[in-house]
């Protein structure tokens, strides 16, 4: 093509080419020359071969390049020196970018590419370059088309239907989103728009690329990509979280939410993969933002649903303890650390909690004392309580109980011997300060003892049903629990609170006169209503007998009475709730049926 300008002569850098902008440029023109340097072909290869998508898309785009030069005329070359070991090597060091400016220079070509750093060198060696603009362009994804409002979660892979979770955290259920099989081109297709979209927008990043997989989070969506060797076929796995919490929907009791705005300050959110702990750490992080607090995050990848007044900070240089380094010096009040896995992550949470920053860490577990387990093997027992204070259990989206953890100097549990005494981890119960467990050094080893509940002695039964008996008369769902030596601790409900403790506490200071014990009140939190349920109502000779459908057995039933409670009653292994005919709802469902009052029963929330 003699006597062409230097400008007709294109020279693409790798960034380009994987941007896809010369199959763009070529399909427009004709009246120029295409020289590719050898180091371009050399280092899509390299990736190619170790499984890195950005090498196949670069690769994918040269063999379309090839087939338009070939259709409309274009005269295409190689030029330039093959990349050294070395050269490869130092990759990162700007060596494979050095030998394309060196092989743009000698050909007298214009260089294209969409890096600043590489457009700034070839020019003040004073060759003709050309800055491609990324594009920004927002557009609708095809894999966007599978999500529906209740869709958590798609699931692709080649030559199997596309697959979706549907539901909520903790209660999906997996359909096919369609009758017709993924295949390979229509996967590639996906990944390809995928990362388009990552290299453009600003809310998008690559946040693990190895061979065989990649992770991407792509504004909302959590991407995982995987391909042969790693996996046996292409797949892709993409997650969404599909509801937005405040901490007032989780409708905590006020006494936690005291503690988590005065005193928790090493805070693990637990739970089992699923369960919504990620949606529940994002709350908090709102939470402690409204209250001015300096909100940070440690994630990878990066999925955490956050204001933009909270900083999501990444592993830098693939390494959570350099993110320590720079946290320290930026002075958090709170950081969130979703997820801990690695050894190295439960360090970095240690020490950022000993130099005196709130943490938020999120762990998987099957149960709450799961999560303490981790970290007895990577922390000193004795400084557990001052890394760790709260742990928050996640199930099915809501919280499902709350332990502290504090050390005492004690003999354990089931041990006689004063002799015997040591440092012990107690873990109670937050709402009931009751103990569950403790963890002591028993011989060299640490150990995580269960603390069983002595079983009450029949007298205490007795006193508990009677006192039972008279507290439910202002209140059906009452709660009492005996508290050695001579205490009760009575729940009622917001609403009978005041008639409990009567004009100027005169109706509960009967009451302590009359049962022999000193009664505090506090208020019940309400089980949660999850459904009304049918019934079966007969009478027999000394009780009502309301039958229900097996599968409820075991579950907690409140009887009403046009919409007021009247009792609440366990359901039995035969489906049956007995009701005597002369208790106090016996004669109050023997009036709702003479005088032809709505009957109920609604399942509560265990």
């Amino acid at each position: 093509m003699d006597g062409k300008k230097l400008a007709d002569i294109i020279v693409p850098d790798t960034s380009v080419v994987i941007e896809g902008y010369i199959s763009r440029s070529l399909a427009r023109r004709k009246d120029v020359e295409l020289a590719i340097p050898y180091a371009v072909i050399d280092e899509l290869q390299a990736q190619a071969s170790k499984g890195r998508e950005l090498g196949w898309m670069g690769l994918n785009e040269l063999a379309r390049v090839r087939r338009i030069c070939e259709r409309n005329g274009i005269s295409i070359r190689f030029i330039g020196e093959r990349p050294k070991l070395d050269d490869v090597r130092l990759a990162m060091s700007g060596r494979i970018d050095s030998l394309i400016i060196d092989a743009a220079k000698g050909v007298g070509g214009t260089l294209y590419t969409a890096d600043q750093v590489q457009s700034r060198v070839a020019q003040i060696q004073g060759v003709p370059t050309r800055l491609i603009k990324q594009r920004r362009k927002r557009r609708i994804l095809s894999f966007e088309s599978f999500f529906t409002p209740d869709v958590l979660s798609i699931h692709l892979k080649e030559d199997v239907p596309p697959l979706g979770k549907m539901g909520k955290p903790g209660k999906f259920t997996l359909v096919a989103l369609r009758d017709e099989r993924c295949t390979r081109r229509e996967l590639e297709r996906i990944i390809k728009e995928i990362l388009d979209a990552a290299r453009t927008r600003r809310d998008s990043f690559v946040e693990i690329n190895m061979s065989g997989a990649m992770v991407v989070q792509l504004g909302q969506y959590r991407v995982a990509i995987a391909r042969p060797p790693f996996s046996d076929g292409v797949e892709v796995t993409i997650v969404r979280p599909i509801v937005e919490l405040k901490l007032e929907d989780y409708r905590l009791s006020d006494k936690l939410m005291e503690r988590l705005r005065e005193k928790a300050e090493g805070i693990l959110v637990a739970g089992p993969p699923g369960s919504g702990k990620t949606t529940f750490a994002s709350s908090l992080a709102g939470f402690y933002s409204k209250q001015g607090k300096i909100i940070k995050t440690l994630e990878s990848p990066r999925d955490l649903q956050v204001g933009p007044e909270i900083t999501q900070y990444a592993p830098l240089e693939g390494s959570f303890e350099k993110t320590a380094d720079i946290l320290l010096l930026v002075r958090p009040d709170y950081s969130i650390f979703d997820e801990i896995r690695k050894s190295q992550d439960f360090n970095v949470f240690a020490d950022l909690r000993s130099a005196g920053v709130g943490m938020i860490g999120v762990i998987h577990a099957s149960n709450p004392i799961d999560a303490i387990q981790r970290f007895m093997s990577r922390i000193e027992l004795g400084v557990i309580p001052q890394i760790v204070d709260t742990i928050i259990f996640i199930e099915y989206g809501r919280v499902e109980e709350v332990l502290t953890l504090s050390l005492t100097v004690k003999v354990p549990t089931g041990m006689m011997d004063t002799e015997l005494a040591r440092p012990v981890v107690e873990v109670r119960n937050f709402e009931t300060n009751e103990l569950r467990y403790e963890i002591y050094t028993f011989g060299e080893e640490n150990v995580i003892v269960p603390v069983e509940r002595a079983e009450r002695s029949p007298i205490e039964k007795l006193a508990r049903d009677k006192i039972l008996e008279i507290i439910r008369r202002y209140d059906p769902l009452a709660e009492v629990d005996l508290q050695p030596p001579n205490r009760v601790l009575v729940k009622v409900g917001e609403k009978a609170v005041p008639r409990l403790l009567g004009r100027r506490g005169m109706n509960i200071s009967r009451l302590e006169e009359l049962l022999g014990v000193n009664i505090e009140v506090e208020r019940r939190e309400g089980r949660r209503e999850l459904y009304s349920i049918p019934f079966n109502l007969k009478e027999s000779k000394n009780a009502f007998i309301i039958s229900v459908d097996k599968s409820f057995v075991g579950k907690n039933v409140s009887i009403r009475i046009n919409g007021e409670d009247v009792a609440v009653l366990k359901v039995s292994r035969r489906g049956r709730i007995t009701v005597p005919l002369r208790s106090g709802e016996g004669e109050a469902i023997s009036r709702a049926l003479d005088e032809m009052k709505e009957i109920s029963l609604v399942i509560l929330e265990d």
